[in-house]
């Protein structure tokens, strides 16, 4: 059964911006994206380091690491440019009023 989280507020997270967040544990990184709120694992899978820190491209909705450039697609997880070859975790994400919750178990 799906457990979602409060992970953060959505004034937290201005349109275009990211956060890291923990929820439940987990290190996850929430992208505003033109209101749509993205939930995805805070670590890079080719070096264990922060997407929060990385650059978010709101047009392609990807973020590029901020260590060796390694590029996801936040909505899939997918790797999209190289060093990394393996995705990372995405999370259902849901805004009710301010809040935003996470569901980190799926």
């Amino acid at each position: 059964m799906a457990t979602s989280v409060a992970a953060a507020k959505l004034s937290d997270v201005p349109e275009g911006e990211v956060l890291g967040v923990e929820v439940e544990g987990k290190r996850v990184c929430l992208a505003n994206v033109e209101g749509e709120i993205y939930a995805f694992a805070d670590n890079c899978s080719h070096r264990e380091f922060p997407l929060s820190n990385g650059e978010l491209d709101v047009d392609d909705c990807t973020i590029t690491c901020e260590w060796h450039g390694a590029i996801f697609d936040i909505r899939t997880g997918a790797a999209r440019g190289l060093p990394a070859t393996r995705p990372i975790a995405v999370y259902p994400a849901r805004v009710e009023g301010d809040e935003i919750y996470v569901d980190v178990s799926a």
